[in-house]
């Protein structure tokens, strides 16, 4: 029973320690809610989403480490922001690069951010702390703007490096232990701990290194004298300088120092004060005085006169923008100063004396650089839609762009605008120095089909600097207008006996718009047609459309038959234009066609001009003079026609001769017998002889009617002479004009 209890009590103590345990592990391992997330690497991932209206805009930070091979993942940004993977290259989802080439490209199948090109910290980002490379990405349809930044994390992939690799230090023998020496300080391109954190030197009695730390992974190494030294003893002493970075495994870089022990210079030179310091514009001149430092040196003699010279740790950057004065002490300009690369120097100026061995000191001027308005702003076109439907809504986007000023403070306000009288604005976006080229009127292709907007952004400075940038903006067609035609109604008089197939005239319409919307077609409306009949008020007094024809594309009207006398006096047609946009547009026009006879329609067209030339050009004093020339002339031209007439009927020499025609042809000829009563009617166009039968009073003659739809139809009066029973009479007729041919016996 004992060793059951005991058995129990222990599975029961271990279950407990199991179950504590586990609770413990659970405990630790629950991520809080008030932790953020992190990336695969460690690194943060912060996102922002802000939501205005139909634009999204979202902040998302990424981290990678840089000299990453190319195609390198960086994140899946359309999952991060929440984004369908499959509209991504239908949205047009892209980075915006700007002039530098790209770091970064994003996949529209799958939505990942991977890296284009290797990426080296140190020419990115330089000596900067934190490497954040900034993009902007777009979609369209609705327009989503999102910001990601990139975080390039420093590798340890430098080694420390000195300016020299042997450097020779005169110390006089004189220097008391506790004297200390500036060396040069390595330089290391990677950046925070991967730079160089300590210096080291070999193993020696006389000296020892102290670092000296100047801020922002700055430390340069200071030698101290820790024995006296002896010329006599040692005239040389060789020393190993080594410098190492803070990379995991260090990497490290040397210089071999020679120090020569010299002669006795005991002074140090002496700075009259203790801190310099000076402000200074960006943009001032060349060669303008700075700022002008004093030494003293108590020694006599060569060993108490003081030189100047930048110290050691002074980089050649620092020394293109100034230059020092050896003899003097004065700093002046030397390079053109730019605010927005750089704003403050802290310059090492060393004083020495010109002893055998000379003695050193150094002061700091620090140099702060005062921005100046000597930027003008930069404009940078985002998005851009080269052509716009003339039928966009007001408020329509067609441009996003992005307005930078590298000034700092007002300097680097800007105010953006169009100065035009154009029917597009500006609107400002949610991020600053970002705007929207909206439509702001309806717009008329018709009217004006191109549009050269000018962006003007302008700063606050004083003097303000300005930039400008040009956009074309094409309006792109609609079918927003109707065929029209150039006349309405059509009149024509048209003569009886035409040919069918005639050309009798031709309707013409135009259409405002272009390309397809423009081209039109012509066609008789019919009126069966109810569908157009429900759009269309037509005259219902309309003829029979099987009379005429019309050309689909000119527009010409031609007569399917011969019209004579018998058909109507006046036909009316409804000719339908429509254009071939994806919602046709039409119009109508009202052709009438009056037929007359010959005389009528040249009375009728003279008639119908004499009004045109009227109306279009006016009555005028010349006009009547002119129009009574030409009135007296046609009524003497009638005149002489008339007499030449008379008189060639009565110079007629025989009755017994026949009378012919101008170009001395026969006229018509009727052979007449008394016997049988048969005539035979002889004319030019008839192949055959027509036989006339006489009517039943024997003084009617019936001409039958053989000729074709085609033939031109002619009547005539015919009056028979005298004649004996045997005799054959001719009959001279006048043109046709009827079709009874009457003969009087007398």
């Amino acid at each position: 029973l004992m060793i059951t209890l005991a058995s129990v009590s222990t599975l029961f103590l271990i279950s407990i320690i199991v179950l504590i345990a586990m609770q413990c592990s659970k405990t630790m391992d629950v991520s809080s809610k008030y932790l953020p997330e992190t990336n695969y690497d460690g690194t943060l991932c912060h996102s922002i989403q802000y939501r205005s209206g139909e634009k999204r805009y979202m902040l998302i930070r990424y981290s990678i480490a840089e000299e990453v091979k190319e195609g390198t993942v960086v994140g899946q940004i359309a999952k991060d922001l929440g984004l369908d993977k499959r509209t991504l290259r239908n949205r047009g989802y892209r980075i915006v690069h700007g002039s530098t080439e790209p770091l970064f490209q994003v996949n529209q199948d799958d939505g990942i951010l991977y890296v284009d090109r290797k990426i080296d910290r140190e020419e990115v980002c330089e000596r900067s702390k934190a490497c954040v490379i900034e993009l902007k990405t777009f979609l369209d349809n609705p327009l989503e703007v999102h910001y990601v930044a990139v975080e390039v994390l420093d590798v340890n992939d430098h080694a420390p490096s000195f300016p020299e690799n042997e450097k020779i230090l005169e110390i006089s023998e004189s220097a008391l232990p506790g004297a200390r020496f500036q060396l040069q300080a390595a330089r290391d391109a990677d950046s925070g701990l991967l730079s160089v954190q300590h210096y080291a030197i070999n193993q020696n009695d006389h000296f020892r290194l102290e670092i000296k730390d100047r801020g922002e992974n700055r430390k340069t190494p200071i030698l101290i004298i820790q024995k006296s030294l002896d010329r006599e003893s040692v005239k040389t002493h060789h020393l190993l300088l080594t410098a190492i970075d803070g990379g995991k495994p260090p990497k490290s870089g040397q210089m071999k120092i020679s120090v020569v022990v010299g002669d006795v210079n005991d002074n140090h030179p002496v700075f009259t004060k203790d801190s310099y310091s000076v402000q200074l514009q960006e943009n001032t001149a060349l060669g303008t005085t700075i700022i002008q430092v004093n030494a003293t040196d108590l020694d006599d003699g060569a060993n108490g006169e003081v030189v100047y010279s930048f110290g050691n740790d002074v980089d050649r950057e620092v020394q293109e923008y100034f230059e020092l004065n050896s003899l003097n002490g004065e700093l002046t300009v030397s390079g053109i100063l730019d605010f927005e690369e750089r704003n403050i120097y802290e310059i090492d100026i060393q004083a020495s004396d010109k002893g055998p061995t000379p003695l050193t000191s150094d002061k700091s001027v620090i140099i702060n650089i005062i921005d100046v308005n000597d930027n003008a702003p930069e404009i940078e076109v985002n998005s851009y839609s080269k052509a716009l439907p003339e039928d966009s809504k007001s408020g329509t986007t067609v441009a996003v762009i992005t307005v930078k000023d590298s000034d700092s403070g007002i300097n680097g306000k800007v105010l953006c605008f169009i100065n035009q009288d154009v029917p597009f604005a500006l609107t400002p976006s949610v991020q600053n120095n970002m705007f929207s080229v909206v439509t702001k009127t309806p717009l008329d292709r018709e009217k004006q089909s191109q549009y050269d907007v000018t962006i003007i952004a302008k700063d606050a400075g004083e003097p303000s600097l300005s930039s400008e940038k040009n956009i074309r903006i094409e309006i792109s067609d609609v079918n927003d207008n109707s065929p029209q035609f150039l006349l309405t109604p059509y009149t024509f008089y048209l003569t009886e006996n035409n040919s069918p197939g005639d050309s009798i005239i031709k309707v013409q319409a135009a259409d405002q718009d272009e390309g397809n919307n423009a081209l039109i077609s012509y066609h008789i409306f019919r009126g069966g047609d109810n569908f157009l009949s429900s759009f269309l008020n037509i005259n219902p007094e309309v003829s029979d459309h099987s009379l005429f024809g019309l050309d689909r594309y000119t527009g010409r009207i031609r007569t399917l038959r011969s019209f004579t006398e018998t058909d109507e006096a006046q036909h009316k047609l409804v000719i339908l234009v429509k254009d071939n946009g994806n919602v046709s547009l039409s119009a109508t026009a009202t052709v009438v066609v009056k037929l007359v006879e010959p005389k009528e329609a040249i009375s009728a067209a003279d008639l119908k001009s004499a009004a045109t030339d009227i109306g279009d050009n006016g009555v005028t004093f010349y006009l009547m003079i002119t129009l009574a020339s030409v009135s007296t002339l046609f009524l003497i031209s009638i005149i002489v026609l008339i007499a030449m007439q008379c008189s060639k009927t009565t110079d007629v020499s025989s009755k017994y001769l026949p009378e012919t025609n101008y170009d001395g042809t026969l006229c018509h000829s009727i052979q007449y017998r008394s016997g049988e009563k048969r005539y035979m009617l002889v004319g030019p166009r008839m192949s055959i002889g027509s036989t006339i039968v006489p009517g039943s009073n024997g003084n009617t003659l019936v001409v039958p009617d053989r000729r074709s739809t085609s033939t031109e139809v002619r009547l005539l009066t015919c009056r028979r002479g005298d004649a004996g029973i045997h005799s054959s009479r001719r009959i001279v007729c006048p043109p046709l004009k009827r079709r009874i041919v009457s003969m009087r016996a007398e």
